[in-house]
């Protein structure tokens, strides 16, 4: 599976959700300064308020989108030798009693839907510091891993990892 496909999908996603959010924080702050008349604005000032706290949450989110870029950037996810354990760029499958799931072990872009190579299938990105994550790290193909889901312990077996 060519995981660098992967990877730069995943900065797409990412970046897309930067440009969203300095697209909303721009909008936000113009609305806090123009929005409203000077006479408005001094009988209810907490629309300003509102609207500039919107900007500042969208400015943030922003700069955590441009931070997990510059993360991706520097990450070439390498393939994983066969018997080797589970390490961050690995693609991971496992199968329960009632479903199955495959996801890409990356450092950043967690809850992330991916689709596969050629449109096949869709992957889950899951970070090491997800349930999911921390609970593949080190382990091999074959090991069972219990993770708890919605309250709820689960348990998976690792069938696939490269």
């Amino acid at each position: 599976m060519n995981k660098r496909w992967l990877r730069d999908q995943l900065a797409a996603r990412i970046r897309e959700s930067a440009e969203s959010a300095e697209r909303e924080r721009d909008s936000a702050a113009i609305e806090a300064r123009d929005g409203a008349t000077p006479a408005e604005k001094r009988e209810d000032a907490r629309v300003a308020i509102e609207y500039a706290s919107l900007a500042k949450g969208q400015s943030m989110r922003a700069e955590r989108a441009r931070t997990d870029l510059g993360a991706l950037e520097r990450f070439d996810p390498p393939p994983l030798r066969k018997g080797a354990p589970i390490a961050v760029g690995s693609v991971v499958e496992v199968e329960g009693e009632e479903d199955a799931r495959t996801f890409f072990l990356a450092p950043v872009g967690a809850g992330i839907e991916l689709s596969g190579p050629g449109g096949d299938g869709f992957l889950s990105v899951v970070t090491p510091a997800s349930p999911f994550g921390r609970a593949v790290m080190g382990r091999k193909v074959g090991d069972s891993i219990e993770v708890e889901v919605k309250g709820t312990a689960k348990e998976w077996t690792i069938t696939y990892a490269c």
